[in-house]
This record gives structure tokens, sequence and C-alpha cells, in this order.
């Protein structure tokens, strides 16, 4: 389950359900590096482009890797929510963080234990296959069309 956790949780960094999030100021602010908000000022923040950021992640960024959220244990290890924002931070975290992930656990679990699942080849709207899938850009972040797979059932 812990694997399962940082695959969930990588899945979650490399395409985060919100793409981008803003905030408004509410009064007059200064950000940690010294940036003056002013009251009334949008502050966004785009969670898809900071996971591909090599300042945050690596160079290997670009990449599904589940191992970088577990220790040489195999433990699980989170990080900053600064660094991580999918579930926001600070007093505006998530209240359904752990629920979430107990039902995409559970929702992962029920799949791989009844099916074997093959992602179908990959058509780019112009024509011809491509390895990542195209998306919808929308409040949520959706593939387009949605992601085409071969369900296979698993004898018992």
């Amino acid at each position: 389950m812990k694997y399962l956790h940082a695959a969930i949780t990588e899945a979650l960094r490399v395409y985060p359900p919100v793409p981008i999030d803003s905030r408004v100021a509410v009064a007059d602010d200064v950000l940690p590096d010294g940036t003056c908000v002013k009251a009334g000022w949008f502050a966004d923040y785009c969670p898809y482009a900071m996971a591909r950021d090599e300042g945050l992640w690596g160079t290997d960024c670009r990449d599904f890797k589940p191992e970088r959220w577990l220790d040489e244990k195999g433990e699980f290890v989170g990080m900053d929510a600064a660094r991580f924002p999918v579930f926001n931070a600070g007093p505006r975290t998530c209240m359904g963080k752990e629920m979430a992930y107990v039902q995409m656990k559970a929702v992962a679990a029920a799949v791989i234990r009844r099916f074997r699942v093959e992602v179908a080849a990959l058509e780019h709207s112009g024509g011809g296959e491509v390895s990542v899938p195209e998306h919808e850009m929308s409040i949520t972040l959706r593939m387009k069309g949605g992601l085409p797979v071969r369900l296979k059932r698993r004898m018992k």
C-alpha cells in the first residue's frame, strides 16, 4: 500500500487535478521571498508547471517516478505543501485529503484485483499516435476523450 500511495501521489504531482489556482489578497502582504502583494491583487500558482520545474523536482521531473516519494526503507515521505500544493497548504489544506487517498486506493485495488489494465494506443486529434495524452484545460485537468484502455478480466 505504501507503493500505491506513492504512485497515486506521483500521478497527482505530474497531472494535478487543478492545474492552476488563483488567490486574491484581502490585505497588503509580503511573500516569503520579499515580494509585495497589495490588497485586491491576484496571486496565481500553477501545480502543473511546478511539477515540471527542475529546480523543485530535479532533472527527472517529467518522469513518472513513484520512488521519489519513498525513502530507502520503502516508507512514504511526504513533501512540503508549498512544493506539492495539490491539496493546497496551510490553513487552506483540503479537509478531505485523507479520505481522497482512501477512495483512490480502494478504487485502484478493486480494479487491479479484478482486471488486467492495458492502455490502448493514444491517438492525436490531428492523426498519429502519441505517448502523452492531450488535455482539456478547464478548472480541472482532464484527458481529451478520456484514457482509452483495454480491460481483461482476471481469472479467479
